[in-house]
């Protein structure tokens, strides 16, 4: 991977770690643009191309989270990395959920950041040359899982992000039980706090718009295992 071929725009008010983390990337070779608050930035995206986007959590006239939100609306796949003083699971899940690929608390190691960049890069850069449309399938689930829509009997899944990973990862593995912390970690890449009810609460969002609707259920549960996507 060739840094200097990337473009970073990055978003962070206060201006003493903008210029250390702009200073940082470009000695790694990375062209890095900086802005300082929410409306500003997404006026450059639209206006110009960016590889990758770091963006602060509380910003001026618009915050991270809308931010992402708005530039998902626009269909863009482009990765983000969250940073944020906030590190609650809570926190990083809201995150991930307005579209954030990667969330990062501070205060943090350059290298760390750095490392998460090429993660990302690279990941890009593979899904970049991928087919337009990948179904996968399970009953009368499917998933195209390159234009990022679920249906069920035809009828289109109105999910959010973590709600679509969730399904996907369930439909990839059907009729195998899951545990919370598996689940935690394949699809939040977090270590699951037993304090903590959060799978089970995105297990329910799930039931209510993949199985309330229809005539039969996919998802249950296994007391005291996980969760299983099996047809009844």
């Amino acid at each position: 991977m060739s840094a200097k071929e990337h473009n970073i725009l990055l978003i962070e008010d206060d201006e003493r770690l903008s210029k250390l983390i702009k200073k940082g990337l470009e000695e790694n070779g990375f062209e890095v643009l900086p802005v300082y608050d929410g409306e500003m930035a997404l006026k450059l995206f639209d206006n110009e191309h960016f590889d990758l986007i770091i963006t602060d959590l509380i910003l001026p006239k618009m915050n991270g989270l809308d931010i992402c939100k708005a530039i998902r609306k626009k269909g863009s796949k482009v990765p983000i990395i969250m940073l944020t003083a906030l590190g609650t699971t809570d926190d990083k899940l809201e995150g991930f959920d307005a579209g954030a690929d990667d969330y990062l608390v501070k205060p943090f190691d350059f290298r760390e950041l750095h490392a998460r960049i090429k993660t990302l890069l690279k990941r890009a850069k593979s899904e970049s040359k991928k087919p337009d449309s990948a179904i996968i399938e399970y009953a009368d689930l499917s998933i195209d899982t390159f234009q990022k829509k679920a249906y069920r009997q035809g009828v289109e899944l109105q999910l959010t992000p973590k709600e679509y990973n969730l399904l996907t990862f369930l439909v990839k593995h059907p009729e195998r039980v899951l545990s919370r912390e598996e689940i935690a970690k394949k699809v939040w890449d977090l270590d699951f706090d037993t304090g903590t009810n959060f799978i089970d609460v995105y297990i329910n969002y799930l039931r209510k718009k993949v199985d309330k609707p229809f005539s039969s259920n996919l998802i249950h549960t296994r007391t005291g295992m996980g969760f299983i996507l099996q047809k009844a």
